[in-house]
């Protein structure tokens, strides 16, 4: 996946400033926020969306880094997480990635509005 922008973060080709990073998993902040916080928690290995498979640490490694985000954020109203699965759900990078949305009362619809 030599052009998978994701990939090419998660292996520090392309630089971010991580909000969180373990040996499975890099969180960094959206360039284009939904929410006040808008931060993504990214696998360091490729898989395209949640239906594939996971190694069980790496899943982990997932929820841990999507609780710290939280943390770290500020979160303690509570929190989104979204994870789209194939373009007909809005998926655009194909590597699996959980939206962690927050910093705001998001109601009941997907997303806030912005």
């Amino acid at each position: 996946m030599c052009d998978c922008i994701f990939c090419k973060i998660a292996q520090h080709e392309i630089p971010v400033e991580p909000v969180y990073e373990d040996d499975q998993v890099i969180a960094f902040d959206d360039m284009n926020p939904q929410a006040p916080v808008h931060t993504l928690v990214v696998p360091k290995v490729h898989v395209q969306d949640i239906t594939g498979n996971l190694e069980p640490e790496t899943l982990v490694s997932l929820h841990k880094a999507i609780c710290e985000v939280g943390i770290r954020k500020g979160l303690t109203q509570g929190l989104r997480v979204i994870s789209n699965a194939g373009a007909d759900a809005g998926q655009t990078v194909m590597h699996l990635h959980f939206h962690v949305l927050g910093g705001t009362s998001l109601g009941e619809g997907l997303l806030p509005e912005v």
